[in-house]
This record gives structure tokens, sequence and C-alpha cells, in this order.
């Protein structure tokens, strides 16, 4: 590969840098140029909306690499553009590409709220925990607007249906108000998802998310609100964070997590060559190491779609990184108390909630 060709005008506040072919369609564009580089914290700025008559919201989830079964995301795509973000790839369903499109036009289901409740009402329903944000991040910016999250939330109480979360964004503290109660009757857990503690490293990985110490402030307001909160190292890129993993769970842990995860970045579909082109881009003098590095877990290859190996990666790198987390989780008292959702007190109200 020709990292020269690599060089081009760098669309600040993006994380891709290009529109890769979407393989469903036979007529696509592979890259969309850009004539002016737009501000994402400008009103005007580009990002638009299409919203969606979803028929269900709530989904059966079959991977055993995950800690969930069921899974409800009220946005597809997503504005904080994570450059190595695995949920890229779904984005070609909906006839857009995985790239520059995903971070640009996000799919809202404004229906959400009224179908997470019509699937909580079926008969034999038996209250298992339901995850948000299991593709796409349910606080991203968008939900400051449109507020999905919060109304799911609430029915949830409503009903005492358990929830768990993952967020790299500070605005679920705008819901304090309804996750506090939730967690009075154990029906909530968050994980709050750092891949940095290093700001210029986060804004390249992560160009629209909040920072780190916001995301620590974020563990440590909800675990004094006595929710149980959880760190999500991921991924960890070899080369670039990996590092980061003893500070990353000792600073979480000291701001009240109890839980920690992590994963090892693997680059499927699209996301190969968004991420490659983005690497050389950012970081051409550390290209070839970290790509390799890459490949050392994956058998390699970049990508590896097998249960059990898919999310953990494999190989000496691999390995070392799971024993620095399993130690270093181990010397901040992280994973060692349960957490546990209650089912038991869910029930359907008798008068017609008020969603609105």
């Amino acid at each position: 590969m020709d990292l020269d060709e690599k060089k081009s005008e760098y669309l600040n506040g993006r994380g891709a840098q290009l529109n890769t072919e979407n393989r469903f369609l036979k007529n696509s564009f592979s890259k969309e140029h850009v004539e002016a580089i737009d501000d994402w914290e400008i009103a005007n700025e580009k990002t638009s909306f299409v919203f969606s008559n979803a028929k269900s919201i709530v989904n059966k989830v079959e991977s055993p690499d995950v800690n969930m079964v069921y899974s409800l995301n009220p946005y597809q795509g997503c504005e904080h553009g994570c450059i190595y973000c695995y949920a890229r790839n779904s984005h070609e369903y909906w006839g857009y590409s995985a790239g520059l499109d995903f971070e640009r036009k996000i799919i809202v289901k404004k229906d959400a709220p009224e179908l997470f409740k019509k699937f909580i009402e079926k008969k034999g329903w038996n209250a298992l925990p339901i995850s948000i944000s299991g593709n796409t991040d349910c606080y991203q910016p968008c939900e400051r607007k449109f507020q999905l999250t919060r109304q799911i939330l609430k029915i949830a109480l409503t009903y005492k249906q358990p929830i768990s979360m993952i967020t790299k964004n500070s605005l679920i503290i705008r819901d304090l108000d309804i996750i506090k109660e939730m967690a009075k009757h154990k029906l909530i857990s968050v994980y709050v998802s750092i891949t940095s503690l290093n700001e210029e490293l986060r804004q390249k990985l992560e160009p629209r998310t909040t920072t780190a110490k916001q995301r620590l402030k974020v563990i440590e307001q909800l675990s004094k609100a006595d929710v149980p909160m959880g760190v999500m190292a991921a991924p960890m890129i070899p080369g670039l964070n990996n590092h980061e993993i003893p500070a990353i769970l000792k600073a979480s842990a000291e701001a009240g997590a109890i839980g920690a995860g992590y994963t090892v970045v693997r680059l499927n579909g699209a996301i190969s060559k968004i991420f490659e082109d983005w690497l050389a881009k950012n970081f051409p003098d550390r290209f070839d190491k970290v790509w390799h590095q890459i490949q050392d877990c994956h058998n390699g290859n970049v990508n590896d779609s097998r249960f059990g190996a898919r999310m953990r990666g494999e190989g000496n790198f691999a390995q070392l990184m799971s024993s620095t987390f399993k130690l270093h989780c181990k010397l901040n008292g992280l994973n060692v108390k349960k957490i546990e959702l209650n089912s038991s007190a869910f029930k359907v109200p008798q008068a017609q909630l008020n969603l609105f």
C-alpha cells in the first residue's frame, strides 16, 4: 500500500474519511468528495436524519460473546464517528455506506418507545434484562433532540423492566432522575466505554464523543446514586491504546466502577478499509506496526468472526492483553461483585401509559 496515496485533506470532526462501497448495491459510489469541512458543533452541520417506522425494536441476541440476551437500538448509524465501530457494517443493510454515511445519515426509529412498550406487554414475557446500545450509542448527540432513550427509560421504570446500558456520552446524566429511581428497584446497570485516557488519541479515534475525563465523572455521579457501574475498555488496539488498560481500570475503579470488560479490535467487513485509510492518515509512522499487531491477534487477518475468538483474539499479543486485564481487575477490585438485575417486580400497569 502506498501511504502517499492516503494523504488528502482531512475531514475534522469525522472518524471515517471516505465512503466505502455498499456490498448490497449494484451501483454505488465508493468515495464521497466534500467541498467544505463542516464543524460538527454548528447547528446547521451536515448530519441528516432519516425517520424510520420500524416493525420491531427488541432483538434476540444469539452471540455467546456478549453478555446480553435482548438488545434495543433506537438509532442506526452514530454521530460519534468511532473509527473502529463494528456497527458500521449494519448501515449497509439500510442502503448506505459503512463509512461517512454511518456518521452523517442517522436513522431515527421514532416509534421505538411504543414498540418497546408493545414488546414487554406480550403475554408470557419474563422480563429478562434488555440491553440498550448493543449496536449504536443511545446517547449519541441526536438523543438530546429526539429523547427516544429517555422515553424508553420512563416506560421501563413504570413497568419495572430491567435495563442494561452502555454509552460513551455524558448526556446520560440528563436522565439521572429516572435512572436513580430504577436503581432503587435494581432495574438498571450502566457501563461506560473508555477507549483511551489520552485526549489527543480520543479525538482521533472517537471525534464526537465526550472526553475520558467526563466519562469518569459519569461513573462517579451514577455510582454515587447507587447505580451499578462498569467500564468497558474497548476496543484495545495493539500499538495505539493497549498499554492503557491498567490506567483505564484504575481510574474507573477510583470513580466507582465495580465491573469491567474489554475487547480486542476486529476490522470486519468494510471497517477494514475504513480503518486502514484512517490509520495511514493519522499514524503513518506506526501504520505497519499497528496493522501487523492487529493481524497477530487474528491469525494473520485483521478480523476473526468465530465465536469465542473474535472479541478476545488469539496468539501471544492477545494473551498478554488478557493477562494484563485480569491482573489489573484484581488489583482494583473489579468484577468481584456480580451485577444482578431484578425481574421479579415486572408488572404491566392497568392504566394506559402516556409516552409524551
